[in-house]
C-alpha cells in the first residue's frame, strides 16, 4: 500500500506549482453578445495559407486598394502644399507692395491645378487664373516698339497704316495720369486717329496744370477772412515774441488786405499801442494785375520792382503803405501809426477805442457845422499830402476816411504815389473828383467843385472856363507829358507853374 501511494505521489517543482488555467470571467451580456461572439470566432479561426486560392485574391486585392489610396493621399498632401505656399505668395506679395500705387504680381510663381475644386474659399476665387480666362477680351496687337512692320518693299510704318496707327494711339492712352478715366479702348478695338489723340493729350496736361494751380492757389492765399498757414505762422510769431498780447479777430475787409484787431504788447525799440490792427495784405493776385503801375512808376522801387516775383511785390506793397505812413505822421496828418512791418503783414495802432474801430466818414451822422469842418479838414490834409509829404493819396473818397474824436483820419496809403509819378496829377485829380462829390451831396455849401479842389491842393493853375472833364484831363495829361520830357533831359521832375507877372514856369512852393 505505501509502495503503491508513493509510486503514485506526483513530484514537486522546484518553481511551485503553476496555477491552473481559468478563462477570463465574463458577464452574461457579453456571452449574449453576438458581436462578441463573431469577434472570438475570427481569432479562433485558422490564418489562411498561402496555397489558398482565395487567399491570393483577397491580398491582390487588398493590395490594389491600397496603391490607389496612397496615390490619392499624396494628391491631397500636394494640394494642401500648394494651398500654404500660394498663402505664403500672397503675403509676401503685400508685404512687397505695401501702400505703393504700383503693385506687383506673384501671379505667375502660383500653383494651379486643374483638378482643384471650384468652390473654394472667397480667397482663391480672388487669386484664380486669369491668364487663361474665356471672358478676357483679345487685345489687337498694336504697332512693335520699332515703329514698323515687314520687311523690303512691304514695310508699313505707323504713318502709312491708320489702323495700326490709330490702335497705337489708344494704347498710348494708359500714360494719361491717373485721374483720367480713358476705359479700354484696346478691348474695344478702339482705333484713335492723330489729330484726336494730340486734343486728348493736350486737354489732360492743360487740366493737370490747372487742378496744380488751384491747389496752389488754395494752400498759399490770402483771401477774405481766412489766412494761409504761412501767415498764421508769423502772427503766431509775433504773439509769442511779446509784440502781441492777442489777436481778436478780423474787423474788416477790403480788396487788398484783411485787418485784424490785436492787444499791444511790447517792443525794445519802440512802444507798442494798446491796441493795435494787423493789415494782412492778400497774396492772391487777381487784385493787383491792373495795380502794377502804382507802384512800378515809382521811383523809390522802380529798381527793385523789376527783379521781383509777384508775390514779393505784394511785400513790397505793403513797405510802401508802412513808408507813406511814415511820411503823414512826420507831417502831423492824422492816420495810424507804423509800429512793424514783417512780410506782408503792417502792424499799425488802432483808430477807435474798446475794440470798437472808428466809423467811416460816409457812415457816420455829423450835423452840417460839423460836415463843414470835416470838408476843411480834408482839404487841408491834403494840401499838406501834396506840399509837404511830397504824396497823392490815388484813392481817396470817404471809404478810406475815418471819423474818431471830432476829427479825420487818413487811411489805405499803399497806393499813394510822389506828384512826379506819370499819372500823378490824374489820380489827385480824381481824389479832388470823389471828395467834391461827397461833401456837395452832403449840401456843405462851401465845398469846392473838382477843378477848383484840384487847383487848390496842387498850386497850379490851370484855366477851368469851360466846365468840360475832358479839357481839364486833357490839360493835366500834357502836364504831365511836358514833365516827363524835361526828366529825360535833365534828370529832375519839376512841375510848371506860371509865375503872376507872366515870367518863366516856377516850381510850386519857389518865390521869386
Amino acid at each position: 500500500m505505501d509502495q503503491i501511494g508513493l509510486a503514485t505521489e506526483t513530484p514537486k517543482s522546484p518553481w511551485g506549482q503553476a496555477a491552473p488555467a481559468v478563462a477570463p470571467a465574463c458577464s452574461l451580456n457579453d456571452v449574449m453578445s453576438e458581436q462578441l461572439a463573431r469577434q472570438l470566432e475570427e481569432e479562433e479561426g485558422p490564418f489562411p495559407s498561402l496555397a489558398d486560392p482565395t487567399a491570393d485574391l483577397l491580398l491582390s486585392d487588398e493590395v490594389g486598394d491600397t496603391s490607389s489610396d496612397d496615390l490619392m493621399l499624396a494628391q491631397m498632401l500636394q494640394m494642401q502644399f500648394d494651398r500654404e505656399f500660394d498663402d505664403q505668395l500672397r503675403r509676401e506679395e503685400k508685404k512687397f507692395n505695401g501702400d505703393s500705387k504700383v503693385s506687383i504680381s506673384f501671379e505667375n510663381f502660383r500653383m494651379v491645378h486643374p483638378y482643384e475644386d471650384s468652390e473654394s474659399s472667397e480667397d482663391e476665387v480672388d487669386w484664380q487664373d486669369t491668364r487663361h480666362d474665356p471672358y478676357r477680351a483679345d487685345k489687337p496687337q498694336a504697332t512693335p516698339r520699332r515703329g514698323f512692320s515687314g520687311k523690303g518693299k512691304n514695310i508699313t510704318t505707323k504713318h502709312d497704316d491708320e489702323v495700326t496707327c490709330g490702335r497705337k494711339n489708344t494704347a498710348r492712352m494708359d500714360n494719361f495720369a491717373p485721374e483720367v478715366h480713358v476705359g479700354d479702348g484696346l478691348g474695344m478695338d478702339l482705333k484713335l486717329s492723330n489729330q484726336v489723340f494730340n486734343s486728348l493729350k493736350q486737354h489732360c496736361y492743360s487740366e493737370q496744370r490747372r487742378s496744380a494751380r488751384l491747389h496752389e492757389k488754395k494752400e498759399h492765399s490770402t483771401s477774405e477772412q481766412a489766412v494761409d498757414s504761412r501767415t498764421r505762422l508769423l502772427m503766431y510769431k509775433m504773439v509769442n515774441a511779446g509784440v502781441l498780447e492777442k489777436i481778436n479777430g478780423c474787423i474788416s475787409t477790403g480788396k487788398e488786405s484783411v485787418v485784424f484787431h490785436a492787444d499791444g504788447g511790447s517792443l525794445e525799440e519802440q512802444p507798442v499801442p494798446d491796441e493795435v490792427v494787423l493789415k494782412v495784405f492778400k497774396t492772391t493776385l487777381n487784385e493787383f494785375k491792373n495795380r502794377d503801375r502804382y507802384i512800378k512808376d515809382d521811383y523809390r522801387f522802380k529798381d527793385r520792382f523789376s527783379k521781383l516775383n509777384p508775390r514779393k511785390i505784394i511785400r513790397l506793397w505793403a513797405e510802401k503803405e508802412m513808408h507813406n505812413l511814415c511820411r503823414m505822421k512826420k507831417a502831423q496828418i492824422p492816420c495810424p501809426e507804423a509800429v512793424l512791418l514783417k512780410k506782408h503783414i503792417l502792424v499799425m495802432s488802432f483808430i477807435g477805442k474798446d475794440h470798437v474801430p472808428a466809423p467811416k466818414l460816409k457812415d457816420v451822422l455829423l450835423s452840417g457845422e460839423d460836415m463843414k469842418n470835416a470838408f476843411y479838414q480834408v482839404l487841408q490834409m491834403m494840401q499838406t499830402l501834396y506840399q509837404e509829404c511830397n504824396l497823392v493819396h490815388a484813392d481817396l473818397s470817404e471809404y478810406n476816411m475815418l471819423w474818431f474824436e471830432g476829427k479825420v483820419w487818413l487811411i489805405d496809403v499803399s497806393q499813394s504815389v510822389e506828384p512826379t509819378h506819370p499819372h500823378g496829377l490824374e489820380f489827385l485829380f480824381r481824389d479832388c473828383k470823389n471828395v467834391s462829390t461827397f461833401f456837395q451831396k452832403k449840401d456843405v455849401a462851401e465845398a469846392m467843385n473838382p477843378y477848383e479842389l484840384f487847383n487848390a491842393v496842387s498850386g497850379l493853375k490851370i484855366p477851368i472856363g469851360v466846365e468840360d472833364e475832358a479839357d481839364f484831363v486833357s490839360e493835366i495829361v500834357a502836364l504831365e507829358k511836358r514833365n516827363e520830357d524835361h526828366v529825360q533831359r535833365r534828370g529832375k521832375k519839376t512841375f510848371p507853374v506860371e509865375s503872376e507877372d507872366g515870367g518863366p514856369p516856377l516850381k510850386p512852393g519857389v518865390d521869386d
